[in-house]
């Protein structure tokens, strides 16, 4: 009854039915791991943003990159604007997805060294080819709190384009800062938690760690879908050896009636 199950068609089906179930089960298992991945970058960021915040030369130095689990760390930092090093980070936008820059100047502290701070976020008005107005930097010592950040690569959601405008960049990264500034930078940079003054850049908002994504759903979908396979080979196995067994009956029952026309033909006859 099933000797069908031998045939070229049905051996590739069986086939292409049994290797799709340890994929779909691997791929449900890494789903499971983003959204392991991202509870836990989550935790790691609501943890980060409700610490007391410490100063920024503990976590950082010159050189250094930022460790991932000090990644959104607040932090504390005093000194004086640099308002001379100062850039803008091209094509940047605010809450709402409006285009602009990020004001970046440097904090030099007490000690000589530097830290660069994102003071945050300026429409662009004016022409992309020039330095735009930007709200000036308080003077004279101040006192500011933030959240550390690690030194952008190209490749992470920007572009290293060369020949920019003066005082124009597309990705943060301490290090070509440093060899720009010709001052010491600590690793990474901070990212201005509140405004200090008046008529400054806007804040950028904190992340939002409290989305776990889809990853959960896709994982569980993956795995109903590897169930269903076998589900559905032996439902397609039962619906040909069904048809199978119509149309036999069917030929079996043609050919018995014409044996017996031909039979009732030849008692005629």
């Amino acid at each position: 009854m099933y000797r069908f199950l031998l045939s070229r068609q049905w051996v590739i089906t069986t086939i292409v039915a049994l290797a799709l179930i340890p994929v779909m089960i691997k791929l449900g298992f890494w789903q499971l791991h983003r959204h392991e991945s991202r509870v836990a970058r989550n935790d790691r960021i609501g943890h980060s943003l409700a610490a007391t915040p410490v100063p920024v030369s503990e976590l950082t130095r010159p050189g250094r990159p930022v460790p991932g689990e000090d990644v959104w760390r607040r932090v504390t930092a005093s000194g004086t604007y640099d308002t001379k090093g100062e850039v803008v980070v091209r094509m940047r936008t605010d809450d709402e997805g409006k285009p602009g820059y990020w004001v970046l100047t440097p904090l030099v502290l007490d000690d000589g060294k530097a830290v660069l701070v994102n003071r945050g976020w300026i429409p662009a008005n004016g022409a992309q080819t020039q330095f735009p107005d930007v709200p000036a930097a308080p003077s004279g010592k101040v006192t500011i709190t933030g959240r550390l950040k690690a030194d952008e690569q190209p490749g992470e959601g920007v572009k290293d384009t060369k020949g920019l405008p003066p005082r124009q960049i597309m990705l943060i990264n301490s290090e070509r800062q440093a060899a720009q500034l010709h001052r010491p930078l600590l690793g990474g940079y901070v990212e201005l938690a509140e405004a200090v003054g008046k008529d400054q850049p806007q804040t950028v908002a904190p992340p939002d760690h409290s989305s776990i994504g889809p990853h959960m759903a896709y994982a569980i979908q993956w795995w109903l879908f590897s169930a269903f396979v076998p589900v559905g080979w032996f439902i397609l196995v039962r619906r040909e050896r069904r048809d199978r067994a119509a149309a036999a009956s069917a030929e079996a029952s043609e050919t018995e009636t014409a044996s017996a026309e031909a039979a009732e033909a030849g008692t005629h006859a």
